[in-house]
């Protein structure tokens, strides 16, 4: 099942391993279900059904101009989270991926069993790593990207060539209207949320106030740094898939 249709866009999806059902999300423009299907996600399948997604736009989805907010991408998840099996799933979620993913548990409850954030920003639309990273032109924007993530994508090669490709398309949409008027969590309705929450933060990330912040604010909530900065998924990749391992199958 390489593709799900979604009110006209196939978004792409892979499905590994058997078990109880996790979703994992990627965080917008560079990301794509590759920072977790080359990291934590074959752990994962070994004990889960484990289910990959790229966001409208992103990796092997068909582009959209629009449709960047979390209400949105948060719909498309609920289109394709039936093929991770019956009952409610463990949603683990990286940047943006993250928000999308604490913002569905808030609208379907009774479909998430656990969460697992990392590096999740609030307000939405500030990520500092990505300031510098957002003021240049799609094809000078790899430069700027943290070392882990340069690597596979150098100037020239086809991976490269694409990228920047969707960089452009993204930045010539909707993405960063979307993304500047996504409104902030409201505290109120955070500590309403009574399900287990793993906070996973780089201990140099510019999100590191955000996990403090959502670790006193969710009920059940706990906080743990890694090594790092924001691009965890891939700064980390061991580390992590050590940490998703343990804190799923014993957590």
């Amino acid at each position: 099942m390489p593709h799900v249709e979604r009110s006209g866009l196939k978004l792409h999806v892979q499905v590994l391993g058997e078990g109880p059902p996790v979703a994992m999300l990627h965080g917008l423009l560079v990301g794509s279900m590759a920072s977790w299907y080359f990291g934590a996600a074959p752990r994962l399948a070994r004990r889960f059904r484990v289910l990959l997604s790229d966001l409208r736009g992103h990796g092997l989805s068909d582009p959209s101009p629009t449709g960047y907010d979390l209400a949105t991408l948060g719909a498309d998840l609920h289109e394709i989270l039936p093929l991770a099996g019956a009952g409610s799933a463990t949603l683990v979620g990286h940047s943006y991926g993250a928000l999308i993913a604490l913002r569905y548990a808030l609208a379907h409850r009774h479909r998430v069993a656990r969460l697992v954030l990392v590096d999740a920003p609030l307000p939405p639309s500030q990520v500092p790593e990505l300031d510098a990273f957002l003021a240049r032109r799609p094809e000078e924007m790899l430069s700027a990207l943290p070392d882990a993530l340069q690597s596979g994508v150098a100037d020239g090669s086809r991976q490269g060539r694409r990228l920047v490709a969707q960089l452009r398309r993204l930045v010539e949409g909707s993405l960063l209207a979307d993304l500047q008027a996504e409104p902030d969590f409201a505290d109120a309705d955070l500590a309403g949320l009574d399900l287990p929450v793993l906070l996973v933060y780089g201990d140099r990330s510019g999100c590191r106030a955000a996990g403090e912040r959502l670790a006193r604010v969710l009920p059940r909530a706990r906080l743990h740094f890694l090594p790092g900065g924001h691009f965890l998924p891939t700064e980390q990749a061991a580390a992590l898939a050590d940490l998703l391992d343990q804190e799923l199958v014993h957590g």
